[in-house]
């Protein structure tokens, strides 16, 4: 179980992610799965693939050669922990700001909980601020 549960998590950053699949989200989102730390409101998760959509779409079109890699995993029970190292350039407006041109990189880690082969819960922990950092937006 542990490993068909890291197994979809690589899948998903490198479908949904690197390839930019976005019909993929529902393949491997649950209708009631969850996504914390995604969102400019921590109270408000993003909710199913409905949800997660715009979150996707937004940032793919800021960066539509972003690459992330993961670099690190481990699991136990229905939980996967993920490491990850996120790589960039910043050629779309869709940020909020003009397009800077600028590359970024950046980490992360994600916890996910997995049920009947979907993510039903993320707990997501990216470096946002080193890449507005980077792209000089603070």
């Amino acid at each position: 179980m542990s490993e068909e549960n890291k197994a979809l998590i690589r899948r998903w950053f490198e479908e949904v992610w690197n390839k930019g699949r976005a019909e993929a989200i529902p393949e491997m989102f649950a209708n009631e799965g969850i996504a914390r730390g995604l969102s400019d409101d921590p109270a408000s998760p993003l909710r199913g693939p409905a949800g997660f959509l715009p979150f996707h779409t937004q940032f793919r079109e800021a960066f539509p050669n972003i690459e992330v890699v993961v670099e690190d995993q481990i699991a136990e029970g229905d939980l996967v922990a993920t490491r990850c190292s996120v790589r960039g350039k910043h050629t779309g407006d869709s940020l909020g700001f003009a397009a800077t041109q600028s590359p970024v990189e950046f980490t992360g880690i994600t916890i996910t909980r997995i049920k009947d082969g979907k993510i039903v819960e993320a707990w997501n922990n990216f470096d946002f601020m080193k890449m507005y950092r980077q792209l000089g937006a603070i």
